[in-house]
């Protein structure tokens, strides 16, 4: 049974109405649409939402003259998304109205494109709330690597054959990098774990100086190579594996808010999804490193190493 009807306290957290509107054009069991939802839910119609291109959009923006979600939302580009929130932030409080601008765009316009507007907010405390739902690519356009595509994962632009074996390179941990600009709250997340999450959208919504930043991991099932029922199954692997650790850090200090005192393989966790087919067993065995190391060292800056 998923955490998702375990956790039937998470509804508490939900608000009455929901702001996006039913239906959807997305996949087929896409966790985006899911996760956004519950996010709306929880925050309610009184943000300003800020999206960019991605998966998202393509049911945030609506159909012809129509949007899909009953509240203020600002498409930007994945260049600009802090900027233009900065920007609509501080023409807000120069009227004398007190707003709260949330970003939900996936890890192109945060880990890669819109890396550098994002790192200049943070540094310059602005107040926003920016949350990145995760799926490890370009999965809008083509299922195109990004920096937070993991070692050996197989996309369009890092291929799996003679000459290849996925991508080359480890992911960028995009929740370090912005716990060390010194932000007052970063948390992971993940729709599997609806409570946690839910608590998590509240304290980053209760922040009043500073940035508040939540990485949302978001598996593709199209992308991916995912059943469309098994989304769910892959998210609490990815946490029951300890290859996406919840963790979340106020003013600082961090804590660990799922531990997981026996873990399970990494390939409990890669063999739901056919992006991993190809590994071998010394393939396996290396990831594991991987993610015991950055594991282990979540677990320090916790205090608990």
């Amino acid at each position: 049974m998923h955490n998702l009807v375990k956790e039937a306290s998470a509804l508490k957290y939900l608000q009455k109405e929901d702001p996006l509107s039913p239906g959807t054009s997305a996949c087929i069991g896409c966790l985006v649409e899911l996760s956004l939802r519950f996010t709306l839910r929880v925050l309610g119609k009184d943000v300003l939402l800020f999206t960019a291109p991605g998966c998202a959009v393509t049911f945030t923006l609506g159909l012809g003259s129509h949007s899909q979600v009953r509240l203020a939302q600002f498409p930007a580009l994945l260049t600009n998304v802090a900027s233009l929130m900065t920007g609509a932030k501080r023409y807000y409080q120069h009227a004398g109205k007190s707003t709260q601008t949330v970003a939900f765009v996936g890890d192109g316009a945060t880990v890669d494109i819109g890396f550098q507007p994002l790192s200049g907010a943070a540094e310059r405390q602005e107040n926003l709330v920016y949350i990145c739902y995760d799926n490890e690519g370009y999965m809008n356009t083509g299922v195109q690597r990004s920096s937070s595509t993991p070692l050996m994962a197989r996309t369009t632009t890092s291929p799996v054959g003679r000459k290849r074996h996925g991508k080359e390179q480890n992911s960028k941990y995009m929740p370090l990098l912005m716990l060390f600009h010194d932000v007052p709250y970063v948390a992971t997340a993940t729709i599997a774990y609806p409570r946690d999450y839910a608590k998590k959208l509240i304290k980053a919504m209760n922040v009043t100086k500073g940035l508040s930043y939540i990485h949302l991991f978001t598996p593709c099932v199209t992308g991916w190579g995912i059943p469309v029922d098994r989304g769910l199954d892959v998210c609490n692997a990815a946490v029951e594996t300890n290859y996406f650790p919840l963790w979340e850090a106020e003013k600082g200090k961090v804590r660990l808010t799922q531990e997981i005192t026996d873990p399970k393989p990494i390939h409990e966790y890669t063999e739901l999804s056919r992006k991993y087919a190809h590994l071998t067993t010394q393939d396996l065995e290396q990831i594991q490193e991987k993610v015991n190391a950055r594991y282990a060292m979540i677990r320090t800056l916790a205090g608990k190493g």
